[in-house]
Parts: C-alpha cells; structure tokens; sequence
C-alpha cells in the first residue's frame, strides 16, 4: 500500500483503490516484490547467488563499488538540478565525488596497485571521476585547471 501511495506526486489528487493497490498485474509494490523474487529465482536457477559478482573477474573492494556507485548519480543530480533549478544539487554531489574519491585513493593505490585488472579499473574509476568533477564543475561555469 505504500508503494501505491507514494507512486503518486504528492501535489495531485488520488482516489485509493484497496483492490489496485495490492494487483500482481498493475503498478504497485507486490507487482515490484513479486518481479525482484523471479529474478532472484532465475538467478539461483543459473547458480548466481550475487548479482554484483555477474562478468566481474575479481570482487570490487568497497571503495571501489562506492564509487561507481556514487557516479551513477550523476544523471539523476543533474535532472533533479534542472527541475528544482538549483544548482546547489549539482555542487553538492561534485563535492561528494571528489570526497568520495580522495578517501578512496588514499586507501588504495592506482598506479602501483595489487594487479595489473585492479590498476586498469583504479585506472578507469579515476578518469571517469575526472570527468564527471570536470563536468559538473563546467556546469556550475567554473573552469578545471589541468594543474595546481
């Protein structure tokens, strides 16, 4: 029922529905539970317990993970900016990714890193950052200097 609930923007009228709200077949919360439990099923089926280790060589350290998972938010920072206009969201979140990215380089080496998979990844996490911080900061309509 929260789900049903919350599916709806909070500034318009609805008229709830006890039967739609729990449908197996509509936009609600047991249609999401029930598709997550399927999947989940498929993958034991396949012998996939962790969908996160799916095409990885070796196990992302938690930095590292935290890291993509914090540059998968770019897109959304940058909408919810557009939508609220306020260009606070888009600092605040370059600011995240750069404090993000110096706890994780202090933890871990990137050029001199454990493996030659695990230096190209550190590799790539880096110029991903880069561009991401070079991006928002451009939106923000302030320049990178390239050195300091």
């Amino acid at each position: 029922m929260k789900f049903y609930l919350l599916r709806v923007d909070p500034k318009k009228r609805m008229i709830f529905n006890p039967e739609e709200s729990i449908d197996f077949h509509g936009f609600t919360g047991p249609f999401v539970q029930y598709t997550y439990a399927r999947i989940q099923s498929i993958l034991r089926k396949a012998g996939i317990e962790n969908i996160s280790k799916v095409g990885l060589k070796s196990e992302l350290l938690p930095l590292e993970r935290q890291l993509i998972i914090e540059m998968e938010k770019y897109t959304n920072a940058i909408d919810e900016a557009a939508a609220e206009m306020n260009p606070s969201v888009i600092a605040n979140y370059v600011f995240g990714v750069a404090k993000l990215y110096n706890s994780f380089y202090a933890e871990h080496s990137v050029v001199n890193a454990e493996s030659e998979e695990k230096k190209n990844l550190r590799l790539h996490l880096s110029v991903m950052t880069a561009i991401i911080i070079k991006s928002g900061l451009q939106l923000l309509g302030i320049k990178v200097p390239e050195r300091m």
